[in-house]
């Protein structure tokens, strides 16, 4: 039985580089399924959404939203079981810091204009993530890289060096009938259901009407990993790795005997684990 093609959406404002990708992907990928092209990131977004690509290209600075702010919203839509958030390669004119990133992140880039032999890199990359996040026990033998939010927290500050990013200190919650600030060092996970997200703490359960989604932006990266398109766990607070009978990866939390499951996106930040 073949296997099917892997899918992939463009998004360059630019139509001349579009093309050019194109063209170089159809030489070093020649099996590869462009579905779709977009003009901006909002479209990048809603062609994602449309076609499920396995794979999307994005322009890193797009007018309107940013590719970085287009990997945003990508990153949390919903997944199903024939499709997991896809594999992001940002498109980028020569930027040190964005280079930087990308060498230790989740993601890859193509540098303008794409060249051959470092598109075949990007390529080579590529089907071996794909590959790995499609093994039935996640066999993962390479050192963990950096979560996605934190790879886009790290160009957003790179794209805008004099604005600082302020993160959320205390999250205001409500316990019982009572309103209650809760430092945000405290929480040991998020975890969201249709209306509201879950905040637990060592000591208490509280509830907020903030998706996962938002706070995702408004918390510090390198404390908060996102391991489900619902959760957000305290990296601190994590006791250890095991797996179901099914082969999915949860995650323990100190002092507590609650498992957080791990979605198939995730399982790359406790590879070898």
């Amino acid at each position: 039985m073949s296997t099917p093609p892997v899918r992939a959406v463009l998004a360059d404002d630019e139509r001349l580089m579009r093309e050019q990708l194109r063209s170089r992907l159809m030489e070093v990928w020649p099996e590869l399924d462009i579905v779709a092209e977009a003009k901006n990131g909002l479209e990048a977004v809603e062609l994602t959404k449309e076609h499920k690509p396995d794979l999307v290209f994005l322009d890193i600075r797009m007018p309107g939203l940013t590719g970085v702010d287009a990997a945003r919203q990508i990153a949390q839509l919903p997944e199903d079981d024939d499709w997991l958030v896809p594999e992001i390669v940002f498109i980028t004119a020569y930027d040190q810091y964005a280079v930087e990133a990308f060498e230790q992140g989740v993601a890859d880039y193509v540098l303008k204009p794409a060249e051959r032999e470092r598109l075949q890199l990007t390529v080579a990359r590529i089907k071996k993530r794909l590959a790995q996040r499609d093994a039935p026990t996640g066999d993962f033998t390479d050192s963990a890289p950096v979560p996605l939010q934190q790879l886009l927290h790290q160009l957003s500050a790179g794209m805008n060096p004099a604005a600082k990013p302020q993160y959320l200190q205390w999250i205001q919650a409500t316990v019982g009938q009572a309103i209650q600030m809760i430092p945000v060092d405290d929480v040991l996970f998020f975890i969201s259901d249709e209306k509201y997200t879950r905040v637990q703490t060592a000591k208490i359960e509280a509830l907020i009407r903030k998706p996962i989604k938002e706070l995702v932006d408004e918390l510090d990266p390198q404390l908060f990993w996102q391991i489900h398109r619902s959760t957000l766990v305290n990296a601190h607070a994590i006791d250890g790795i095991t797996r179901d009978f099914r082969g999915r990866q949860l995650v323990g939390v100190k002092g507590l005997t609650e498992k957080l499951e791990v979605s198939r996106s995730y399982t790359h930040l406790f590879k070898g684990m």
